[in-house]
């Protein structure tokens, strides 16, 4: 394991020093050890290269401001390396690295396997609200439902030391690290951008993976023109543990028939004797929905406006708000969105943190309390905790009455119960 200077990565090779790279990632609360059963196999052929997300395994807790950035971190590692081409592999997180990867820097991605991975990983709410619920109560509650989100009942129930064994995983990471990682996730999506991946492409799936699906490995293989979908019987979402002699299998197929500029300086290892055989959906696949278009005449600051409106506020309160507009309310929703949230709410002399405890006290001394709610869940997914948010109630109560903030803190409280309870 070698140093990891500022913005690199923690990192391991494995393999002969002379074979060609192939880069494998880790999916999110995991390390690099994720993919211990498959390093016998595909370092007899490859160099292959593991990193660590920051602040897991031990990493310095660095955290990434987005994929592009945890990407560009990645690149800047290989560089101090010397490595200019290579394979790359990865799960959930680390897939969308490689589709990031794929699509700003073609020339250094010789071939690509997409696991567990999906186009755009649920939805922004979902992974906002999960780093609410790590900033209230620690990752202890992501521990505890990491097994039924990874693994399927039977071999959770077969297999007790790797569940404790991945549930150490997550309890060991960096908590900002994780917060810092769902919010990249929650802006990850590259639906419109697929059909520019131009590698051959291996897209794997359990089965009976609940986290990103069949459904998810169909929109990226009708996306991407030159991409092959395996999906692999009696797996959940990390499929390299649960499965990981025909995820082998899979990716010693896939490497060794789609890297052609390379194939030829190591030997390709012999067909097992019985192979997975990817699967090919009988039905015809939809095509990857897209996002919708932006309507005629909206200018860069409704774009930005629209943007900001749906990180702070959420895409369930934005979706409903323009959904109910009609010719009436119409130009008001355009007015909101060019300038609260394009104009004012994208300023950079005031952090968001700042912009939420502002907006809260102005809420509660207007008496519009009717709308303190969705500015008390904005205020958690702009990092405020309920300890932060109750001194902004208790300043009101100060400035703008006892009892504005005492139905103020009523509204807080229900609202912070239903943001950071943990999952059952």
């Amino acid at each position: 394991m070698s140093e990891t200077p500022p913005n690199t990565l923690q990192h391991r090779f494995d393999g002969p020093d002379d074979a060609p790279v192939l880069v494998i990632g880790p999916s999110l609360g995991t390390t690099w050890h994720m993919w211990d059963r498959q390093m016998p196999e595909l370092s007899k052929h490859w160099r292959v290269f593991r990193y660590d997300l920051p602040g897991h395994g031990g990493a310095p807790a660095r955290p990434a401001a987005s994929v592009t950035d945890l990407a560009d971190r990645l690149l800047a590692t290989l560089d101090s390396l010397g490595v200019q081409r290579f394979g790359y592999a990865g799960c959930s997180i680390g897939a969308a690295v490689g589709a990031d990867l794929a699509l700003r820097h073609p020339h250094r991605v010789a071939s690509l396997a997409l696991v567990a991975s999906s186009p755009r990983f649920g939805t922004a709410d979902e992974f906002r609200q999960r780093g609410v619920v790590v900033r209230t109560n620690g990752l202890e509650p992501i521990a505890r439902t990491s097994p039924e989100r990874w693994f399927t009942p039977g071999f959770a129930a077969a297999q007790p030391a790797i569940v404790e064994w991945a549930v150490q995983m997550v309890r060991t990471t960096d908590p900002g690290c994780y917060i810092s990682f769902c919010e990249a996730l929650a802006a990850f999506d590259i639906r419109a951008q697929l059909p520019r991946i131009g590698v051959p492409t291996l897209v794997l799936v359990g089965a009976e993976d609940k986290v990103t699906g069949p459904a998810e490995a169909r929109t990226l293989v009708a996306g991407i023109p030159d991409a092959r979908l395996a999906l692999v019987p009696g797996a959940s979402h990390l499929a390299p543990v649960e499965q990981p002699g025909a995820v082998t299998d899979l990716l010693l197929m896939h490497f060794s028939s789609s890297w052609q500029d390379t194939l030829a300086s190591f030997p390709v290892p012999p067909a097992p004797a019985a192979p997975f055989t990817p699967v090919t959906p009988v039905a015809e696949i939809a095509p990857a929905a897209l996002p919708d278009s932006v309507p005629a005449g909206r200018n860069e600051r409704y774009d930005l406006g629209m943007k900001v409106r749906r990180e702070v506020l959420g895409d369930a309160h934005v979706d409903a708000a323009t959904a109910a507009s009609d010719d009436f309310t119409d130009d008001f929703q355009d007015l909101v969105t060019r300038y609260a949230w394009g104009e004012i709410w994208s300023r950079e002399g005031l952090d968001r943190r700042s912009r939420s405890c502002v907006a809260l006290t102005a809420v509660v001394c207007s008496g519009h309390l009717e709308s303190l709610g969705r500015h008390v869940r904005a205020a958690l997914r702009n990092g405020l905790t309920p300890a932060e948010i109750k001194e902004v109630l208790l300043q009101t109560a100060v400035y703008c009455g006892v009892p504005a903030a005492d139905s103020a803190f009523a509204v807080a409280q229900s609202v912070i119960r239903e943001e950071t309870t943990p999952p059952a």
